[in-house]
């Protein structure tokens, strides 16, 4: 399927999706430009996306695969794609890959995770059959035990290995605890995460000739976001001109920002999905534009909408709902996100704010029934914690007047990453 105009996108969604009819109801008939449209509600796109009775799509789900995205497990996210959006997917990531430095005859491990409706271990394996370059596929998976995936990459001369950061840094730690080396792989392909200075050295010590790279930028909600840019920095990546329009907004105005160095968060237009069209839908990332080619912009780390701990995705409408239902007396009146990072790990502080003139008794008794709901809320974080990959969750107390704000406007900044990033 190739990219469609713009325009053709813009009414094929008025005309076929109530969820867009409502949301461009007040706009001309005629409106056709991304600065003509509203940018979408992640919280009101997702409730009309439930399923069944899906007020996103645009017609029957007789012919899709679904894919579960970042949600709580109450009330899981689904993305759909029929197959030719499927094939355009991979087919365009997968000449991404060259830029991240596939070439001709590698031999892959995928080392992505599989399973309960996640795409990320199919999406890479089908990348990596529809790359312009020939290449040898070893459909590992994130899940194998480590004392099997070591000899499977040692027998088959593993040259590349893709996974997340955490996967990669799990795989090197066992290296390093047997004293072992990988000296035959020479690309190590990492998404989903950003990856640290400290876990490149990690990385450097089990896999000594290798160079670490991102695979590229997409999610399945969102799809198509960037292609790596060959050179020092891998957080610099271009759009997947003509396939998605990526634009970056000021945080204060929403206007589209077009000068390099001045960042803003990241939405994108994905000009070839037509079942569940993506039209100006934010990221969850921040990024700037870097002036150094066409389109090529740098990623900054995670908006408001969510953040990333560890293998963790987390919305800050989860843990906002757990502050809710924890929090039955009201004395909570202000919370945002700290993500930090100390000893070669992610952890995340959820910081409450209480009101003036409360004692503080009982906090302690509060802090932890929060921490309840968000764990039973996202199972995968404990899990993250009992397998060593992030720190427990935590709760910071403040008064109101000590959550960071946006300086320029004085709204409250739902997300702070506080973790140093090269």
């Amino acid at each position: 399927m190739s990219a469609q105009q713009l325009s053709d996108l813009i009414r094929f969604a008025r005309l076929n999706s109530p969820f867009y009819q409502e949301l461009y109801a007040s706009l001309p008939a005629g409106a056709d430009r991304l600065s003509d449209l509203p940018v979408v509600d992640q919280r009101r796109f997702w409730e009309a996306k439930a399923f069944p009775g899906s007020r996103v799509l645009t017609g029957p789900l007789s012919e899709a695969t679904v894919f579960k995205t970042g949600g709580t497990t109450g009330a899981p996210k689904l993305s759909v794609y029929t197959r030719d959006e499927w094939r355009t997917f991979v087919t365009s990531f997968g000449q991404g890959l060259v830029d991240a430095g596939l070439r001709p005859g590698h031999r892959v491990a995928d080392l992505f995770y599989a399973g309960e409706l996640y795409a990320s271990f199919l999406f890479i394996l089908d990348s990596l059959a529809h790359a312009p370059v020939d290449n040898v596929r070893l459909p590992v998976g994130g899940g194998a035990p480590l004392e099997s995936t070591v000899p499977t990459l040692r027998d088959l001369s593993a040259q590349v290995v893709a996974g997340t950061p955490t996967t990669l840094c799990r795989l090197a730690e066992h290296l390093a605890a047997a004293d072992d080396r990988l000296e035959s792989v020479e690309l190590l392909l990492f998404g989903g995460e950003a990856l640290f200075d400290d876990q490149r050295r990690l990385l450097a010590a089990a896999f000594p000739r290798a160079e670490a790279r991102s695979v590229g930028y997409a999610s399945v909600d969102a799809g198509l976001l960037g292609r790596p840019v060959p050179g020092p920095d891998a957080r610099v990546h271009r759009a997947f001109t003509p396939y998605s329009v990526v634009e970056i907004l000021d945080d204060t105005t929403g206007e589209p920002i077009t000068e390099p160095g001045r960042p803003g968060r990241v939405v994108v237009t994905s000009l070839f999905r037509r079942l569940m069209p993506i039209i100006r839908y934010p990221a969850g990332d921040r990024a700037e534009w870097t002036g150094t080619g066409p389109g090529h912009f740098r990623i900054l780390g995670r908006a408001e909408e969510g953040v990333r701990v560890g293998p963790v995705s987390l919305h800050t409408d989860d843990a906002q709902n757990a502050v809710t239902a924890a929090d039955t007396a009201g004395r909570i009146v202000g919370m945002q996100l700290v993500v930090r990072r100390r000893d070669g790990r992610d952890g995340l502080v959820i910081r409450l704010a209480t009101a003036p003139g409360d004692t503080g008794d009982g906090l302690d008794t509060l802090a932890k029934s929060v921490v309840t709901e968000l764990e039973a809320a996202r199972p995968l974080y404990p899990q993250s914690v009992a397998a060593g990959f992030v720190h427990p969750l935590s709760v910071e107390w403040a008064r109101h007047r000590d959550l960071a704000v946006n300086p320029r406007s004085g709204k409250l900044v739902r997300v702070l990453d506080e973790r140093p990033t090269a």
